[in-house]
């Protein structure tokens, strides 16, 4: 038994996935990861974006690799496991994309919305995570990480079928944790909300005269930005986290213990912030 005084967050030697790496959690990730001397090939089908996230990484014990493509493309995923296996095997992997797609109410949807929310949400999770789970069962080690969503946890009245696919990620996560565990394979999710982003920038959405109510509608009192999100996953991906597994972390600033969604009046949609905008 280890007290673990020996344990930390240096990542050096470690190969690290991870997809939707150009911009905002995943971007930040990609950052954190390499700064910790993690070797990390990250995966975006923005390429000029990718590039960038590449450039800037700046002198450190870790590197930062561009793989452009959809990982919603099993090639994709195929290319993105030769990756790993050239650098013996991927010891990292964050399954960070993920994308409403067009939010929109059950009754005005059709399957083609449902398989596109299923394809970038669902299964290209589980697709990644079969590809490069076997090379960590055969070394004995490995930490799966899944950037799911609050909205997987509580309802999500402006599209179900987007809070159901992210509900089947958390389940997924805690699930396979059981199977693998024996292995030395954790597998650990975390769920963000109010956190600034490319496709929420919540930065732009809350307008100047309701920017002081932050504090009102977030215990922490203010908005979330990636390299929160960041720090827990380096957190889960390195031996600090070491007796933690099936677990979906709520990273939202404490928004889901206090609230959720509500109607709007005047527009007929929906708000996750106690003010009609």
């Amino acid at each position: 038994m280890t007290d673990g005084a020996g344990e930390s967050l240096d990542l050096e030697g470690r190969v690290a996935v991870v997809t939707g790496g150009a911009h905002g959690i995943g971007g930040a990730t990609v950052d954190t990861l390499a700064a910790h001397g993690a070797s990390v090939v990250a995966v975006d089908v923005d390429v000029e974006a990718l590039a960038e996230r590449v450039d800037a990484v700046v002198a450190g014990p870790g590197t930062v690799e561009a793989l452009v493509g959809d990982v919603t493309d099993p090639e994709v995923v195929d290319q993105v496991r030769t990756r790993a296996e050239e650098r013996g095997g991927a010891s990292i992997l964050v399954n960070n994309v993920g994308h409403w797609v067009r939010v929109m109410p059950f009754v005005d949807s059709d399957p083609d919305h449902w398989q596109a929310l299923h394809e970038v949400n669902t299964l290209h999770v589980y697709r990644m995570t079969h590809a490069l789970l076997p090379a960590m069962i055969g070394r004995g080690s490995g930490s799966i990480v899944n950037v799911t969503s609050v909205e997987g946890v509580r309802g999500y009245p402006p599209d179900p079928v987007y809070g159901a696919c992210k509900a089947a990620v958390n389940h997924f996560t805690r699930s396979l944790a059981g199977q693998v565990g024996r292995h030395g394979v954790r597998v650990n999710a975390v769920a963000p909300d109010v956190t600034d982003s490319v496709q929420v920038p919540y930065d732009r959405m809350v307008p100047p005269d309701q920017a002081d109510k932050w504090p009102d509608w977030v215990p922490v009192g203010r908005m979330g930005v990636p390299a929160d999100q960041a720090a827990v996953v380096l957190f889960l991906a390195s031996d600090l986290s070491r007796f933690v597994t099936g677990q979906v972390l709520g990273v939202d600033g404490g928004t889901e213990v206090m609230g959720g969604w509500f109607p709007t009046t005047r527009r007929g949609g929906w708000t996750n912030r106690p003010i009609d905008p």
